[in-house]
């Protein structure tokens, strides 16, 4: 494990380098015919390793649009402008990720005509499947967007037009199917192999995310009425999906500080930052904890000490703001029996603006490579400038995984696209997922003794707790279920919960206009949790602003929208 690790290590500090060097080389372009020396095209393998680094970044915490999606997904809060959906047209996560798009798309475009150019279609056809990622991504954020025309400088193309999205939907279709003949044709001299940060150059693997990736589509589009029917049971009887939790694509990251920081985005973020704009959401706390009225109610999470960290104890007042004398937590929302501490949505509250950084609850040990929760409390500064428990930072970045594909599954057969028993695939989606909570503390080296998760009685009475649920549950309710432990179990990669929310209306999201308590928090003490401070002054936002950059320089650009109304095609009520 150490040696992949520096080897990864080094593959990604090598990329930084060499891309330095490569764009430094250019100043004393002008003065010399040619040079021998310094080429002007990066190898396939370096092109494919920056091509994966930059994928990375795409919807990932950080500056990325992560940061705004798990606002929108209530899995995180916050104090800035996408609190109540206030994104703004000029909001730069946004505005990174769009660049993410398309720089990255320079990128893979480039592999592309290379490797067709000299045969190396393995190549090609990972490339193509990073293609059909991320143009899903640009659909699913934005609708129409540049796509048969982008990239096209050398064509002396600089405005490219906005692409109908359904059009560009079923171009990803066909970019999976050639991508798989490619890679499964395993031809060129170059191969593939630790330049591929994903699966290593393992083309079982890559075509096994291309089906299940595909399937993931077939699953967001089934309400379009010219859905196909087809091709997808095609897809179904073909099979060769993910098989288990080491098929998940995701990107690892390390415990790294040099040439590049590799820790997870989230834990920079947060760990990282003097003052990070990611709070803990307690709607989704309470969910866990089990104290939601609605679903899975006294049925606590045993996950909870693995995706929150609480720096207070139980019964701590909050070291920044509480007042001991009076027993006032002077807090937006603290749970006084584990000491979670944190902000609410949409809260205007008189605590809510307080610098409190040595109390809040920072995310836990599975989401970020952060600290488990012993119970025993500390501080994140006090950690961090040591030597011995430091946190690590080492998490994935989890992109589609193994236990998601299980809940794609369930969701189908709930609905009757595929045959089986959906009580049967969940309980399977959900043991997957404390397998996955178990696979990544192994991989974490944390300086702290974690206990094993899955297969533990907690676990297994949580889970049958959750099943007993579901198989009582109406419809309607069931397929809330399903979509809850999904969302649960992908804390730390908000994207397709952004999409799961828009197509089904599931989870079920904290709304401070609702007429019933929106939190049943109860300390016990003088100093309840007021509904009334929280408020609710924008509506949804069913898709994200065309950048107004783009809007300005690119003539054939479309008017801007409003995100409110403008709906992704495959968001059918």
């Amino acid at each position: 494990m150490h040696t992949i690790k520096y080897k990864l290590s080094s593959r990604i500090g090598a990329y930084a380098i060499a891309l330095g060097v490569l764009f430094s080389s250019c100043q004393d372009f002008l003065d010399v015919d040619k040079d021998n020396d310094n080429p002007t095209n990066a190898p396939l393998s370096l092109l494919l390793t920056g091509s994966q680094v930059d994928l990375n970044n795409l919807t990932n915490f950080n500056l990325n649009g992560g940061t705004i999606l798990s606002v929108y997904t209530h899995q995180t809060t916050t104090r800035e402008e996408y609190d109540q959906y206030g994104l703004k047209v000029d909001n730069i996560n946004m505005l990174n990720d769009w660049n993410a798009v398309y720089y990255t798309l320079l990128n893979i475009n480039n592999i592309i005509s290379r490797g067709t150019e000299s045969g190396d279609l393995v190549y090609v056809g990972i490339a193509q499947i990073e293609k059909a990622y991320i143009m899903s991504v640009a659909v699913d954020l934005w609708g129409d967007v540049p796509f048969s025309e982008a990239g096209r400088l050398e064509s002396g193309i600089i405005s490219p037009k906005f692409d109908e999205q359904r059009t560009i939907y079923n171009e990803i279709f066909a970019l999976l199917d050639a991508a798989k003949e490619n890679i499964n044709s395993g031809e060129g001299l170059n191969q593939p192999a630790t330049d591929d940060l994903i699966y290593e150059g393992d083309t079982d693997k890559w075509i096994r995310f291309a089906n299940t990736f595909k399937l993931k589509l077939y699953n967001q589009t089934r309400k379009v009425s010219d859905f196909d029917t087809a091709g997808f049971n095609a897809l179904v009887a073909e099979g060769n999906f993910m098989t288990s939790n080491a098929d998940d694509f995701e990107f690892k990251h390390y415990n790294v500080l040099a040439p590049v920081d590799e820790r997870n985005l989230l834990f920079l973020e947060s760990y990282n930052s003097t003052q990070f704009g990611s709070y803990q959401s307690p709607w989704f706390y309470e969910i866990m904890k089990g104290v939601n009225p609605n679903i899975h109610n006294g049925n606590r999470d045993p996950r909870i000490p693995y995706y929150f960290f609480n720096q207070l104890q139980a019964n701590q007042l909050p070291v920044d703001q509480g007042n001991p004398e009076t027993g006032d937590p002077v807090a937006d929302y603290w749970d006084a029996s584990t000491g979670f501490f944190s902000i609410r949505f949409g809260s205007v509250g008189p605590n809510v603006s307080f610098s409190a950084e040595n109390s809040y609850t920072y995310p836990g040990i599975f989401p970020a490579g952060g600290r488990y929760d012993d119970g025993e409390g500390a501080s994140v500064n006090v950690l961090m400038a040591g030597t011995t428990n430091r946190p690590t930072g080492i998490a994935p970045h989890r992109i589609l995984t193994y236990d998601e594909f299980l809940y794609i599954q369930a969701e189908l057969i709930h609905v009757g696209l595929m045959s089986g028993s959906a009580s049967a695939k969940l309980r399977e989606a959900m043991e997957a997922s404390f397998a996955k909570v178990d696979q990544v503390v192994a991989a974490n080296d944390a300086p702290q003794d974690v206990p094993v998760l899955a297969g533990t009685a907690a676990a297994n009475t949580f889970i049958d707790n959750v099943i007993a649920e579901f198989n009582s549950a109406g419809i309607n309710k069931k397929l809330e279920i399903i979509m809850t432990q999904k969302w649960v179990a992908t804390y730390g990669d908000p994207m397709d919960q952004y999409n799961d929310y828009r197509r089904t209306g599931f989870p079920v999201l904290a709304d401070p206009l609702a007429p019933s308590p929106e939190y049943q928090l109860d300390n016990g003490d003088d100093f309840p949790l007021d509904d009334s401070d929280t408020v609710l002054s924008n509506p949804y936002q069913f898709s994200w602003f065309w950048p107004v950059n783009e809007l300005n320089v690119n003539s054939n650009a479309p008017a801007q929208k409003n995100p409110a109304s403008y709906k992704i095609f495959w968001d059918i009520d």
